[in-house]
């Protein structure tokens, strides 16, 4: 029995990491939104890892945060992988915090937008760090805490209608 449990979580896992990469290389197509900075996407990949978080555990987390790094750096170029990790190692931390242990008092709403926000806060450091200009938080920070608010609320939406199937399906 053992056994059968452990080839359904190499299986959750893989299909898990095949959404996330399929939903990274869609939002990678989608054309910068208007008045955001480049590079601004909804993070509908996080979805995965918010998923795997509260269900399997934080290795498993990280393990798809880590793969859809190392995908951006293949598809998308060196600053793609570290904005990508930056900002989903910080986001997939908080999701790990928030969605482990005793249910929170957040919901899965409200944990989207704070990991969407430590995601963007993650993206925003690293760009910092390699542009040498700290201006760039007055700049787009308050931009991206609003992409982050509305981007964070659809991912925490789509991650609570969806986790009753995910449940069944991962149980």
């Amino acid at each position: 029995m053992k056994n059968k449990n452990i080839t359904k979580k190499i299986a959750l896992i893989g299909v898990m990491g095949a959404l996330a990469v399929g939903l990274s290389y869609l939002e990678s197509l989608i054309p910068a939104f208007p008045g955001f900075p480049p590079g601004a996407k909804p993070g509908l990949s996080n979805i995965a890892t918010m998923f795997l978080a509260s269900s399997c555990g934080i290795a498993d987390a990280f393990f798809i945060t880590i793969l859809k790094g190392i995908f951006a750096g293949i598809t998308r170029g060196f600053t793609a992988m570290l904005m990508s990790l930056s900002g989903g190692i910080l986001s997939t931390a908080m999701a790990c915090i928030l969605l482990r242990g005793k249910k929170s008092n957040f919901g899965y709403i409200g944990v989207g937008i704070i990991c969407a926000v430590c995601h963007n806060i993650g993206q925003l450091i690293t760009a910092c760090i390699l542009s040498g200009t700290w201006s760039l938080v007055f700049g787009y920070g308050p931009l991206l805490l609003i992409f982050a608010m509305l981007t964070g609320f659809i991912t925490g939406s789509i991650l609570k209608l969806v986790m009753p199937a995910l449940k069944r399906f991962s149980n």
